[in-house]
């Protein structure tokens, strides 16, 4: 396991997102995911179908993260264009997998037969590799850092499981939270402080409202065990010389 910190991009595809008829679950089990790779979701972009914007948003992306995954656009319609997109991004052509047809052609065997539309599912960028699919016999696509999957929640975590142990992670991201009926703008210059005086360190702060008061959870995370201890330990001093009753591992 290495030292450094692994970090993805996400671009989720599709009109219906953006016009709120269907509600994203796939940012939230992408990351869970990640984490579980010792990898950092780092930054999320959701764009129309407009084969720019998917190549605009794919380029940036890849470009500053270890991995990009994408998630919609894989489909057997006019508006599943995002094969296009990444192809066009890496300045290569799209083709017909072999294997990808041979998939397809078994799946649809007893479903009225691979027609155009359904072939458009075995086209991928030049060079690339499949993502197995064991719900819809559609592959995943992934090509250098990219992975292109379904729209599909179900089946995007199917695609998933495939991929699971299969790429090169870093150090693991070790959390601790502390938590109380405490107002965060009055500790905030607590919070501050601390944070900077333990730069290996992100102080997160979570305000909730319970029983008619305000309270917060404060969440820190580092890859390094002593400073994470460090950092929790002058936190938690620091609120007792506030005079805030506190609770190690939140409320």
């Amino acid at each position: 396991m290495s030292e450094k910190i692994y970090t993805a991009g996400l671009v989720v595809i599709g009109d219906e997102i953006l016009s709120g008829r269907t509600h994203d679950k796939n940012i939230a089990q992408v990351a869970s995911w990640l984490q579980v790779q010792n990898i950092r979701l780092d930054e999320v972009r959701v764009v129309a179908d407009v084969q720019e914007r998917i190549v605009e948003a794919v380029n940036a992306l890849r470009a500053r993260n270890d991995y990009l995954f994408t998630t919609g656009g894989i489909g057997p319609t006019h508006d599943d264009i995002t094969v296009d997109a990444v192809a066009e991004a890496l300045g290569v052509g799209v083709v017909i997998h072999p294997d990808a047809r041979a998939i397809l052609e078994r799946y649809y065997s007893d479903k009225g037969g691979l027609n155009d539309a359904r072939l458009r599912m075995a086209r991928v960028p030049d060079g690339a590799e499949l993502i197995p699919n064991q719900k819809t016999g559609a592959p995943g696509i992934k090509i250098g850092n990219i992975h292109l999957m379904a729209g599909v929640p179900h089946i995007t975590a199917g695609m998933l499981d495939a991929l699971t142990g299969s790429l090169e992670g870093g150090a693991p991201l070790l959390s601790e939270t502390v938590g109380g009926f405490i107002p965060e703008s009055e500790v905030s210059t607590l919070l501050r402080e601390v944070e900077k005086a333990h730069e290996n360190c992100q102080l997160g702060s979570y305000p909730f409202f319970r029983e008619g008061k305000v309270g917060s959870n404060f969440v820190i995370r580092s890859t390094d065990a002593d400073a994470l201890q460090s950092c929790m330990h002058v936190l938690c001093e620091g609120l007792g010389e506030l005079g805030f009753d506190f609770t190690p591992g939140g409320i």
